[in-house]
């Protein structure tokens, strides 16, 4: 490396309390600092910038390859821009970055050789050179590293204290060291939760998060599909940006499912299917996998509705109880008044008629009284 990179280095460690802005993995991307330099830096061959948008290698442990970039200065004034290599990642929302200037970087930042800086004139063009030479003791798989050139400026904090900001535009050099290639993921700590609908009529949601975890040596495509009882939904969404993991790193995903109906225990699985390329765009076979994701869900509204059918039920059977008691009553008291009577006139007859059957009753037992009176 350059003798001058320390110097560099340093200085921007007592420069910036801040570093800004950093845009990866762009072709030909743009940047604006607060003196209104733009510039975009691209992959190239020695002649300028080519068709590519990031730069992919295979090389084995040992081995070394030059290639090149294009810093175009899109100013209107000469421009020096500082050109710097570090370890790449990829952040929580899927877009590709690089360590900042005050991290040092461990794997693939170190691999490459480039110079400190480069003096572009107004809308000028300059290709620099790179080298990327592998240790030979390099794990095989997939090592991601940026390449940026940036300018220094001058800002304010929050505060309103003046502080140094380091602008910076590049783009992904992802080297795949040769050897056993093996894709692999693991998928944990799933958290569900429902969020029901007071419509009784209309299904609720289900929240799923998880963490994949990138446990292989090549970098991993995660696509996927949370199925939560009647509800499915796919992740990422359409038009999300895709949701790219390289090895070691690990991303959280929370997905939202629809249409799930409330069964009190509502089964569900998160199904996870990642893919994974060689450099020549084939696919390399990953296993997918589908982690249990059940949860509970009351069904709150419509228990609510049963609960208020119920005891409409209960009401109108009550109220048709105590109709038929009361009925029952009028009918009795009823019943009283009009009997009262009715055996008082019954006893008179009785009392009228009995002499007449006594008379007979006293006839009937003379069995000497003969049809002429005589015995």
């Amino acid at each position: 490396m350059s003798e001058n990179r320390p110097f560099l280095m340093r200085a921007t460690m007592v420069l910036l309390a801040v570093v800004a802005t950093v845009f990866l993995g762009v072709p030909a991307a743009h940047a604006a600092s607060d003196t209104d330099i733009t510039w975009a830096v691209t992959p190239a061959d020695e002649s300028g910038p080519d068709k590519r948008g990031i730069i992919q290698q295979e090389l084995d442990p040992g081995a070394s390859r030059q290639d090149f970039l294009a810093v175009r200065n899109l100013s209107r004034s000469e421009v020096t821009f500082a050109l710097t290599a570090a370890d790449g990642f990829y952040t929580p929302t899927g877009r590709f970055n690089m360590l900042p200037s005050d991290q040092e970087s461990v794997d693939a930042g170190l691999w490459i050789d480039i110079a400190d800086t480069v003096t572009v004139a107004p809308n000028a063009i300059v290709v620099v050179p790179f080298t990327t030479t592998v240790p030979d003791d390099a794990i095989p798989g997939d090592h991601a590293a940026g390449i940026a050139a940036s300018v220094l400026s001058t800002g304010t904090d929050a505060s309103g204290a003046e502080v140094g900001v380091e602008s910076r535009v590049g783009f992904r050099v992802m080297t795949r060291v040769t050897g056993d290639i093996v894709p692999s993921f693991a998928v944990t700590g799933i958290d569900a939760s429902y969020d029901m609908s007071w419509n009784p009529f209309r299904p609720g949601a289900a929240h799923t998060t998880f963490t994949v975890e990138n446990t292989g040596n090549a970098s991993l495509l995660v696509t996927g599909t949370a199925a939560i009882g009647t509800g499915s939904a796919a992740f990422p969404e359409d038009g999300a940006p895709r949701q790219e993991l390289l090895p070691g790193e690990s991303r959280s995903f929370t997905v939202t499912t629809p249409d799930v109906w409330p069964t009190i225990f509502v089964p569900g699985s998160i199904d996870v299917v990642p893919t994974a390329t060689d450099l020549g765009g084939d696919a390399v076979e990953v296993a997918p996998r589908s982690t249990d994701a059940s949860l509970w869900a009351f069904p709150v509204s419509q228990a609510l509705v049963l609960l208020g059918v119920l005891l409409i039920v209960a009401a109108m059977f009550w109220r048709r109880r105590r109709f038929e008691a009361a009925l029952d009553r009028a009918r009795a008291e009823g019943r009283a008044a009009a009997g009262a009577p009715a055996e008082s006139a019954g006893s008179a007859v009785s009392s009228e008629n009995a002499p007449a059957r006594g008379a007979g009753a006293d006839r009937a037992e003379s069995p000497w009284t003969s049809p002429t009176g005589r015995p």
